[in-house]
């Protein structure tokens, strides 16, 4: 296992993928602020390349090797939005990706993958059956394995989108939220926060449905059989080990909401941003208006994960 990525890490990554990735813009909202009780200042990763923070890790991770390595390949398995990231990065490098995805996966995700030239392989929709399915394309390919949150190349990427949201508000934060699933874009942000100003909380967001980080950091142990039934298809993972290491140092806390208010927050980021943002990315939002206890008063940065959803099958029509 690489050892654990420090903002030492991150700087570097933010330097390699620099060519590459888009700086992506920041929203504010007054309407939002009026409501939640905070002041926000929501970091458009669903404006990134592939629409989601997870080209940041992948592009980090497939730049870093060198051109032997790179030359045989990638392979990855994802939920959807890492999948594609790994085949864009794949792409410009101009080597082939291979990635796992679960049968159930979300027809925008899966198109974007292959539209990206990625070799998809089909598994059960369950972690156990994503991890024998990239162990089998490793040992049939020979590629070298990306994985979406247990790599120390692709969580220091992550952190990247911290490090442009510090220079873009000056510092002037209380906490960063960012959603989490396995692990990687939290830990990425907790290790950029911890990196430029440790006065600045770090809080993850987490569907009630999938809340197996919240049991872990809580029991102080990975809990990996969770059942996950949440319509944030990117939350699904369990929380990785390298990402469980690093939140247990640096993470202020993890809050949940349900999944009719992960719908209701969506919905008001189409209405108030005038962005479109998939389930996932909005558990943010649901969380800081489901804990106004929490939060109320707190100058947050909200990292907005990704905006890949069906638009035929929006959770409110």
């Amino acid at each position: 296992m690489n050892p654990l990525p420090d903002i030492h890490a991150v700087e570097i990554a933010a330097a390699r993928i620099a060519p590459w990735i888009r700086r992506t813009e920041i929203l504010r909202s007054a309407s939002l602020d009026a409501l939640t009780g905070c002041s926000l200042v929501f970091k458009c990763e669903n404006f990134q390349r592939v629409g989601a923070f997870k080209f940041r890790g992948a592009c980090n991770a497939v730049f870093s090797l060198d051109d032997a390595q790179a030359a045989r390949g990638i392979v990855t398995q994802s939920s959807g939005n890492h999948g594609a990231a790994v085949a864009r990065a794949a792409q410009l490098r101009g080597v082939p990706a291979y990635v796992v995805v679960p049968n159930d996966i979300a027809a925008t995700k899966r198109e974007a993958a292959v539209r990206y030239g990625a070799h998809v392989i089909d598994c059960e929709p369950t972690m156990a059956a994503r991890s024998a399915g990239m162990a089998a394309t490793l040992a049939q390919t020979g590629a070298a394995p990306v994985h979406p949150f247990d790599d120390a190349r692709v969580i220091a990427g992550q952190g990247t989108a911290t490090l442009e949201l510090f220079e873009q508000t000056s510092g002037a934060l209380d906490i960063v939220m960012a959603p989490v699933s396995g692990g990687g874009l939290l830990s990425g942000t907790a290790i950029a926060t911890y990196g430029r100003d440790r006065r600045v909380a770090v809080w993850g967001a987490e569907p009630a449905a999938a809340a197996d980080a919240q049991a872990s950091l809580a029991q102080g142990r990975r809990i990996t059989d969770w059942p996950s039934a949440t319509i944030c298809d990117g939350l699904r993972a369990t929380l990785g080990e390298i990402p469980f290491d690093i939140l247990s140092r640096h993470c202020a806390g993890i809050a949940t909401a349900t999944e009719d208010q992960i719908i209701a927050a969506m919905r008001l980021m189409f209405e108030r941003l005038k962005i479109v943002v998939e389930p996932s990315a909005a558990v943010t939002l649901a969380v800081i208006l489901a804990h106004p206890e929490l939060f109320e008063g707190k100058r947050i940065g909200v990292i907005v994960s990704g905006g890949n959803l069906d638009l035929d099958r929006l959770p409110w029509q």
